[in-house]
């Protein structure tokens, strides 16, 4: 055994100093007021004030990391008021999406087929993928789970894939490719190179009918008005309830599971907050929405910027479909994708060359003001866009981050063959309640006393969207 003498460790007035450092002073002025102690213990006026202050703080938390999950309950409302309600029903879009419902940044250029799965009703449901598709399957709350058609396991060829419940014991037959969902419902996406017939040879059913399985039903719900937007007032936590009591424990894990806990969502617990808890709860999704705005139109981020001093933006920030970073969650890039685009894919994280798309998206112009739609803008798409297939331009409200309902296709594309070039081989494109004289096929037209935003999606990206030799100049105010 050794035995050494102490260091000298502090004097009596060292010690007496760092009180200041781990004490808390008589009256504590916060951004909740000033709250008042007595050597370190709070007096009987400042708890009321205290909690609510804790409980906002968590209700704000609780909006920004959960938002993922209401947006699906949000889309799964949505889906079920327009008849998807059952996993064998598909809704399309023929021909193509349009503004007429509040749905976050679909695009005008493509026929969409989605439903959802109930592997708590069904159990083990088998999806048959069309050829040549581009399908995803993402859990309740937001999360990868598969990939299907071309970058899936069948490589476009067509497969049968097999969904199996969280938890799941029993079988796992041959001739499937099989996935384990952390939870029961699961959102499908349906995509087809081939456009609605080839997307009608999706069949979904349960595996105990694999022998005789159902007929699937399809749906066209693109004359349907529909919301399958989340709120942002008190009933987006209602939203999340759902969820929760829905799913099962060990669908989140512990620390965003306790964040809701916190906030009074706890699996098999009614959700039924006072007056004090409402209006508290009320708040903290409005707040919560105001700082995701911010997240989403004006970033504090750098990586969130294509070029520098550019306002141009990318929705996936940090490259990672699950939002990590050398092992840490990326909180601020979660919130800003969830809360105003939809499909999580690693294919929509890592672009190729030639291959999958690209998008960039602004909500200000060339002198950092905030798009009106009173007002008319120019955008130019220098020449030799980058885009092997086609390249596209959609506006959205600002408000909604849905598709602008100033028209029902309030887009322009390279694929119509009516964008007229400029003589350089350049696109100048135009935004305003009317078409400038002479260029009426190339304007979009915007909604007075509405602000908006345009995304910009290249369809087969080039090395030049890559090496960045190729950039968007900002949009002008005329």
């Amino acid at each position: 055994m050794i035995e050494r003498e102490p260091g000298a460790g502090l004097t009596s007035e060292e010690l007496a100093a760092i009180v200041e450092q781990v004490g808390t002073p008589d009256t504590l002025s916060t951004p909740f007021g000033d709250w008042e102690f007595f050597d370190g213990v709070p007096r009987s006026g400042s708890i009321e004030s205290i909690f609510d202050s804790l409980d906002l703080i968590r209700g704000i938390e609780a909006f920004l990391n959960a938002v993922p999950g209401a947006s699906l309950v949000a889309m799964r409302r949505g889906l079920r008021s327009v008849g998807v309600d059952s996993p064998d029903v598909i809704g399309y879009t023929d021909p193509r999406g349009n503004s007429r419902s509040f749905f976050l940044t679909p695009n005008t250029e493509t026929t969409y087929g989605s439903t959802f799965l109930d592997l708590a009703a069904w159990g083990p449901t088998v999806i048959e993928s069309p050829p040549q598709s581009l399908c995803v399957v993402d859990d309740f709350w937001f999360r990868y789970v598969a990939d299907m058609g071309i970058p899936g396991p069948d490589r476009g060829e067509g497969g049968k894939y097999l969904f199996l419940p969280p938890g799941w014991e029993g079988e796992r037959p041959d001739g499937y490719y099989v996935y384990e969902s952390p939870t029961f419902t699961n959102w499908v996406v349906l995509r087809a190179l081939g456009g609605v017939p080839a997307m009608k040879q999706t069949r979904i059913y349960p595996l105990s009918e694999a022998d005789a399985p159902r007929e699937t039903t399809f749906v066209n719900i693109a004359s349907a008005m529909q919301n399958t937007v989340h709120s942002n007032d008190f009933s987006f936590f209602e939203e999340l309830d759902e969820l929760v009591q829905e799913e099962p424990v060990t669908a989140l894990d512990p620390e965003r599971a306790g964040l809701l806990a916190a906030v009074g969502l706890v699996h098999g617990t009614p959700f039924r907050p006072d007056e004090r808890k409402r209006r508290i709860l009320d708040q903290a999704a409005k707040i919560g929405a105001g700082i995701s705005r911010a997240l989403v139109y004006k970033p504090r981020d750098p990586e969130s910027y294509f070029w520098e001093g550019s306002s141009w933006k990318q929705a996936f920030v940090g490259g990672a479909y699950d939002f990590t970073r050398d092992g840490a969650r990326l909180l601020d890039a979660r919130t800003l994708f969830h809360y105003f685009a939809t499909v999580i894919t690693p294919a929509m994280a890592h672009a190729q060359v030639g291959a999958g798309s690209a998008y960039a998206y602004t909500a200000e112009d060339a002198d950092g003001h905030a798009l009106d739609g009173a007002r008319t803008y120019s955008l130019r798409i220098p020449p030799n866009p980058p885009a092997k297939n086609f390249w596209s331009v959609d506006i959205y409200d600002t408000q909604t981050r849905s598709l602008l309902q100033s028209t029902d296709y309030p887009a322009l594309s390279s694929l119509s063959g009516t964008v007229v070039p400029e003589a350089d081989g350049s696109h100048v494109l135009w935004f305003g309640p009317t078409a400038p004289a002479g260029a009426e096929s190339n304007w979009i037209p915007t909604t007075p006393g509405k602000s908006w935003f345009p995304m910009v999606r290249l369809y087969g990206p080039l090395e030049p969207w890559f090496d960045q030799s190729w950039r968007l100049p900002e949009v002008q105010a005329e």
